[in-house]
């Protein structure tokens, strides 16, 4: 079990209900993470970590309205409610999740200028977080991923996972998706045909 990771992504209170992005039911998942975090040796998460004013926010483009989509220099971007501000308790994790376990915290969003959903990249596909690096230094090939939401962040953490070569699982009842547009059953079909494990 020593060359696995829990990696548990963007569990934090404005992606709960009554956050700021909130996910149906994002709060449901806790007790079985929990149960996860208690039975796996390393545990890594992920944290949402917006300044104020990110470009990734409507009310950064005037006459835009969430989950709008623009066109940022890296790509398609959909414009979301202000959320995960730098210090703000929707940014915090949420109280139920026994989070100190985690051996490293991974913060994501954090340049004004560019979004970030992957836990191993920026939204440009180019700027990496160092996560590949620190488990596959720790010894670390195999991951498991759950958290929010299935078909955004979770899902292109999955994926990047498994370009950099990691055995990788989702546990899809410790995550749960937005569903914009169809997103959910697109991204699940993404992962499939990359590899990802849907557990």
């Amino acid at each position: 079990m020593a060359d696995e990771a829990l990696v548990i992504i963007d569990l934090q209170n404005d992606f709960c209900p009554g956050g700021a992005l909130a996910v149906a039911g994002g709060d449901e998942i806790v007790p079985l993470v929990n149960d996860l975090i208690r039975r796996t040796e390393h545990v890594v998460l992920t944290q949402d970590w917006h300044p104020a004013g990110h470009s990734s926010f409507a009310s950064s483009h005037p006459g835009k309205q969430p989950f709008e989509t623009i066109e940022m220099p890296y790509g398609p971007q959909t414009l979301w409610p202000d959320h995960c501000i730098q210090g703000s308790l929707g940014s915090d994790f949420h109280s139920g999740l026994a989070w100190t376990r985690a051996e490293l915290v991974i913060r994501k969003g954090f340049r004004p200028e560019i979004d970030s959903y992957s836990a191993f990249f920026e939204n440009d596909h180019a700027t990496p977080t160092g996560l590949a690096g620190y488990l596959k230094e720790r010894g670390i090939d195999t991951l498991t991923l759950v958290g929010l939401a299935t078909d955004y962040c979770v899902a292109f953490s999955a994926l990047d996972a498994v370009k950099h070569g990691f055995y990788t699982t989702v546990r899809l009842d410790a995550c749960r998706g937005i569903n914009l547009n169809g997103s959910l059953e697109t991204m699940l079909n993404r992962m499939r045909d990359a590899g990802v494990t849907l557990a």
